[in-house]
């Protein structure tokens, strides 16, 4: 917990820095890259730099840390730790790399804010990233000690890859060696890394799109066009029988394939972490009554229609339900609500749990129809590659 002496201290300067760290955040990727370049091959993500998303990330984490330390004395954020940690595992983050980012981040806080970073002010900050930082570090380790193996990346070879609707392409890998394979649940995911043509490893994090059980493969799904460097190298430029890195299977929101029913609500190709967990309750003839919410622009642009569909087919208390911004593009077999997806008027299940992928506004759309419906907060899980602050709104 901060100390007493700390305390004050933060809760009083929480507000420049709150002001100031989107601008240090910047500073400090520069001081960061120019002493350690190292750190841009194979770990950190060059487009997520160039779109500022990483430094967001960071701004983000740091001032809802110190938040949380000031207005609940004696506790963690343990849900946005364990987000963070995940995260962390799967591109092979250590411990030692913490003591780099403290030095050049408060290299970089010093030089945004000169003068008024006391040395009072600078202790108090510096216990506020340590304590952030150890609990990173006991929640890392425990995730490390889970796996299967002791190894960051192992080596999967490409056995098939399909168009999955307009624009995606489903990936199948097997293990290209005998490294003993971590068994994933449904909603997790995989970090992919890639040489890039200028020979520079970019990593990119995928949910596991089929069964998450397996042993014997690992299935992602992508779209080309997200912004990044590492889907179209994979679209443009993987082959059948081309082998590359994939690390340990890692994230917290994982789907429940026993007990309450379940609603699963995507848009786009968010629907990954939903196939995923249908094919893994069909593979084990499950009863469970399952809501299956999806929403698209075409149903042409549905990456896993198919397989979902057939999930849904096969589980006997499940329903779909699918929502097409263009409903004159679908297919004449396809039962379609025009417009954006809307809870009004569905049956939710009693006693719902909700899950929810896709892009920033449609979650916090629906998430917030799912309220006004009755269903509490904390039912309610959700996935976001990057900052999710607004969650706390």
């Amino acid at each position: 917990m901060l100390s007493e002496k700390s305390r004050p201290v933060i809760e009083a300067t929480l507000p420049i820095i709150g002001e100031r760290i989107s601008h240090i955040t910047p500073k400090f990727y520069s001081r960061l890259f120019a002493a350690h370049p190292e750190l841009l091959d194979g770990l950190f993500s060059r487009a997520n730099q160039n779109n500022g998303t990483q430094q967001q990330a960071l701004a983000g984490s740091i001032a809802a840390f110190a938040s949380h330390l000031v207005n609940n004395p004696g506790t963690l954020p343990e849900a946005v730790l364990a987000r963070i940690a995940h995260k962390h595992t799967s591109l092979g983050i250590v411990e030692e790399q913490y003591g780099i980012v403290y030095e050049h981040l408060f290299a970089a806080i010093a030089e945004d804010l000169g003068d008024a970073v006391t040395t009072e002010v600078a202790e108090a900050w510096t216990e506020v990233y340590w304590l952030m930082a150890d609990a990173l570090i006991k929640i890392e380790k425990g995730l490390y000690a889970k796996q299967a193996n002791n190894k960051i990346w192992t080596d999967w070879k490409l056995v098939s890859k399909e168009e999955a609707g307009t624009g995606s392409i489903t990936f199948r890998f097997v293990p290209a060696d005998d490294t003993p394979v971590t068994v994933a649940e449904p909603g997790q995911f995989v970090s992919v890394r890639v040489a890039l043509s200028d020979g520079i490893r970019q990593c990119r994090q995928y949910t596991l799109s089929d069964s998450a059980t397996s042993t014997t493969e690992r299935v992602i799904t992508t779209k080309f066009d997200e912004g990044g460097e590492v889907s179209p190298f994979m679209h443009r430029n993987l082959s059948v029988g081309d082998v590359i890195e994939l690390s340990n299977p890692y994230g917290d929101l994982t789907i429940d394939t026993t007990g309450a029913p379940i609603v699963l609500a995507t848009a786009g190709i968010g629907c990954t972490p939903s196939a995923s967990a249908l094919a893994t309750l069909a593979a084990a003839g499950s009863d469970r009554r399952v809501l299956v919410l999806h929403a698209e622009a075409t149903e042409d642009a549905w990456a896993l229609k198919e397989q979902m569909r057939e999930s849904v087919d096969a589980l006997p208390n499940a329903e779909l339900r699918l929502w097409l911004e263009d409903i004159n593009a679908k297919a004449e077999d396809t039962e379609a609500t025009e417009g954006y997806m809307s809870l009004k008027g569905l049956d939710l299940p009693a006693d719902a749990r909700l899950y929810l992928c896709g892009p920033l506004p449609f979650m916090r759309a629906v998430r917030s129809q799912a309220i006004d419906a009755g269903i509490p907060a904390t039912h309610i899980h959700y996935e976001v590659f990057g900052p999710d602050l607004w969650l706390a709104a």
